[in-house]
């Protein structure tokens, strides 16, 4: 997985300290446009930073321990940076959880998945990959994405689309047993059904792979990586103002703002899924999609479950008609991606038309 790394530049570790900085020197300031416009730059950056020392951590335990790695940072991200805004404003947040779960669904399952399959099979016939593992990985995400987000929109104990305290505590330990039971099954008891099948049967691929990376460099990024989280969560809360009077002066939907935290959250990630498929390893880049987004709902649910009962917030989490038709449209069409385990450039225009379908509905819903 290692054969396309590139050290990283003297930016990649001079921003996380740099942006820990930007932080420090704004939190409970009143700052100006252009400084919060300022701020939001160095949190793109710092997102962006995050992932690639989260990479080379990756690189250094190997494949799928990497691809895990890479997941539960995004997640670290997409949860403090939904915990901030809701905190921040939760008059207006009851359904921006809901909405920042399933745009990460529909940008993970129809646009890396797609972009990837569609950069692999463009040259190739076919892109192959490991179908035990990848159905098993998302029969969990339709699981989680069913108990969490189409329930609350049938349920009748509660008024709205939202969960009563007894089911909200169930869902949310559901989701993450799911999440456990699926790490386990990634990283021990079944580890050979989430690397390429052309090497599952061979003995060297159920070690690590712990080239071009030392030890040192490892632990530096570890490092970069914590300070990165934490400047990411916090710029979230100092420049959110920006984003809120942004989406409400453009006269757009509310779901917008959850679009784009979902975008920017997935963003490295998908340029990861990308560079993986052009490289070959499109295991990789099924492993960084359907792992990110399991994550995002084992995580992302139970910790919302418990903000929402210990806060006395109610929150909506069911779909709408809408939503409900794209999610069930996506898990049909996975479905038949991933059974047959290889897909061509056809699976790769199915999910990407799904992905747009997607924009086109956050915009003009």
């Amino acid at each position: 997985m290692a054969s396309d790394y590139k050290p990283l530049g003297i930016f990649s570790y001079v921003l996380p300290p740099f942006a820990l900085a930007v932080l420090l020197l704004s939190w409970g300031a009143k700052l100006e446009v252009f400084a919060l416009v300022g701020t939001f730059v160095v949190l793109g950056f710092a997102i962006y930073v995050a992932v690639q020392h989260a990479e080379v951590v990756a690189l250094k335990v190997g494949e799928p321990f990497g691809s895990l790695i890479l997941a539960v940072a995004v997640t670290i991200i997409e949860v403090g940076m939904i915990l901030i805004l809701i905190i921040d404003n939760p008059a207006t947040s009851q359904e921006l959880a809901r909405d920042t779960v399933f745009a990460a669904v529909m940008i993970a399952t129809n646009g890396i998945v797609g972009a990837a399959l569609l950069v692999r099979t463009f040259k190739h016939k076919f892109a192959k990959f490991n179908a035990e593992g990848m159905g098993g990985a998302f029969s969990i995400l339709i699981a989680m994405g069913v108990l969490a987000l189409v329930f609350p929109s049938f349920t009748t104990s509660s008024p709205g689309a939202t969960f009563t305290t007894g089911q909200l505590v169930i869902v949310a330990a559901m989701a993450l047993i799911l999440y456990i039971v699926f790490v386990t099954a990634q990283t021990g008891r079944h580890i050979n059904f989430f690397i390429p099948p052309e090497l599952a049967n061979t003995p060297e691929t159920s070690e690590p792979v712990q080239v071009l990376v030392s030890k040192k460099r490892a632990l530096v990024s570890v490092g970069l990586l914590f300070i990165s989280l934490v400047s990411v969560v916090g710029l979230a809360k100092v420049s959110s103002p920006l984003t809120k009077s942004a989406v409400a002066e453009a006269g757009l939907p509310q779901g917008v703002v959850a679009l784009s935290i979902a975008l920017l959250v997935l963003m490295p990630e998908f340029l990861a899924a990308v560079r993986a498929a052009r490289f070959g390893r499109i295991q990789t880049s099924l492993n960084l999609a359907y792992g990110s987004i399991i994550a995002a709902l084992g995580l992302t649910i139970p910790v919302v479950a418990i903000y929402s009962i210990a806060a006395n917030y109610p929150m909506n989490l069911g779909l709408g008609p809408t939503e409900l038709v794209l999610l069930f449209t996506t898990f049909v069409v996975t479905i038949l991606t991933v059974v047959p385990g290889r897909a061509t450039i056809l699976n790769a225009a199915v999910h990407l038309s799904l992905f747009a379908a997607f924009l086109t509905f956050v915009f003009m819903p």
